[in-house]
């Protein structure tokens, strides 16, 4: 007959061969406490040192994405497992919930969000239920005869014999979510690794916590941002428009607008109100609501509309700057007057041409006592398209400033001729090729307007 299945223990093999030889009595040899003492001491020194680096690279990281990520790896090294998830979904109900796996693909998270949430640890722990508020052990699922049926099927299809899950509170936020371990073989951590992993999360939580409450105020950020920006684009015979707004983490004050003007003209604006955050929302509100007051009373005159810009901030906001670009444009005849306080200059593009619209050097508002430059007068090509931006765009890059406007007169160069045809598309485009290092749109923490104008 076999020898009964001993349940593994992380970390410990429980078949330890038995010598056959019998030792010899060791009377009279004294023990050795200090040797006993020395070992612990220098275990408990190398558990400090280790959740010492870890709570080191988790302090580390500045979102809440990485943070998650960098916990649960670290959670699986602490219990010794190879695989799990971490649920995020705060008791307050305000969001973000979301839950992410280690060495799990998505089809196998999907798998296991099959399972009844009330009859998973982590679920019942999420709802509140009585006696969930501590870690959970399931040494050996699949002979486990009190689980859901549906949780042994689902490790039988996955190749997990064994969990550990670890539920994350923090002191002021209360529950957040949890974390599951999952054993590839019946096992489960030891008490020295359960008690590591239960201090790290702890201080993991708050951390959480705190990256939790700045998303929740970026996003709000980003709500009030795009409230602040145009909710659509005007229609003017001879002209497509399209614009792209990608906010950075603080909450920039980069904004554009474009609004419909006597004759059929166009007043079109892009600029950056200094700073970050709440104080550089409202200045941009402000700014952007003084450029459309002066663009209706005077917007044939680019120069005009800058000037009265500059006293309003000189006025309103004597310690603060602001760079702006405004332009009126003439669809009929295709032609773009205009003029820039300290801004970035346009970029035209088309199949024959892609080069920068040289604009008069001009420092930003309120840095002078009194603001004028000479205003530009354009003519595009039929077919072309202007592209007004902020400098966030050319910051994105993490180059230096003469080789980000070289990436982005490449990257607008290197339209593909189908896409050309479309404003939103050639917007898109140089977003998609400029950030380096093959990053997605939107990746990046500079703030960024843009601007399309394609003649018909």
């Amino acid at each position: 007959m076999s020898a009964p299945h001993l349940p593994k223990v992380a970390g410990i093999d429980p078949v330890v061969p038995v010598s056959t030889h019998t030792a010899a009595p060791t009377e009279g040899v004294p023990s050795a406490p200090g040797a006993f003492i020395q070992d612990r001491l220098a275990g408990w020194v190398s558990d400090l040192t280790t959740l010492h680096e870890l709570t080191e690279r988790l302090a580390g990281t500045g979102t809440l994405d990485s943070a998650l990520h960098e916990l649960l790896g670290a959670g699986a090294a602490l219990v010794g497992a190879a695989r799990g998830l971490l649920v995020l979904d705060p008791a307050d109900g305000a969001g973000p919930s979301r839950t992410i796996g280690l060495g799990l693909a998505h089809a196998e998270l999907g798998h296991i969000e099959t399972v009844p949430r009330s009859a998973t640890a982590y679920g019942r722990f999420l709802d509140g239920l009585p006696d969930t508020d501590g870690p959970l052990a399931s040494p050996d699922i699949l002979q486990d005869a009190g689980l859901d049926p549906r949780c042994r099927e689902v490790a039988a299809r996955l190749g997990y014999a064994a969990s550990y899950t670890q539920p994350l509170t923090a002191g002021t936020a209360g529950r957040l979510g949890a974390a599951v371990w999952l054993y590839d073989e019946p096992a489960e951590p030891l008490e020295r690794q359960r008690h590591l992993v239960g201090v790290y999360a702890r201080y993991a939580a708050e951390h959480l916590a705190r990256l939790l409450e700045l998303e929740r105020a970026r996003a709000d950020a980003a709500v009030i941002a795009e409230e602040l920006l145009p909710s659509r684009l005007p229609r003017v015979p001879g002209v497509r428009l399209a614009s792209r707004h990608l906010a950075g983490p603080e909450g920039g004050g980069h904004w554009y607008d474009a609004l419909t003007l006597p004759d059929d003209a166009l007043g079109l604006a892009v600029g950056s109100a200094g700073g970050s955050g709440p104080a550089a929302l409202a200045a941009m509100g402000r700014l952007r609501a003084g450029l459309r007051a002066y663009a209706v009373m005077e917007g044939e005159d680019p120069v005009a509309v800058l000037s009265d810009l500059e006293l309003l901030l000189r006025l309103t906001e004597p310690a603060s700057a602001a760079t702006a670009l405004y332009a009126y444009c003439e669809p009929a005849r295709r032609t773009l007057l205009l003029a820039g306080a300290g801004h970035t200059p346009p970029l035209v593009t088309g199949e024959r041409r892609t080069e920068f619209v040289e604009t008069a050097l001009s420092a930003p508002l309120g840095m002078l006592s009194c603001w004028e430059a000479p205003s530009v007068e354009f003519t595009p090509l039929p077919g072309e398209t202007v592209l007004l931006y902020t400098d966030g765009l050319l910051r994105r890059t993490g180059d230096t400033r003469d080789r980000a406007f070289a990436r982005l007169r490449s990257a607008a160069a290197g339209i593909p001729k189908a896409l050309r045809r479309d404003p939103g598309d050639v917007a898109d485009h140089v977003l998609r090729a400029l950030p380096p290092d093959g990053r997605a749109r939107g990746a990046g923490d500079e703030d960024v307007a843009l601007l399309a104008v394609r003649f018909d």
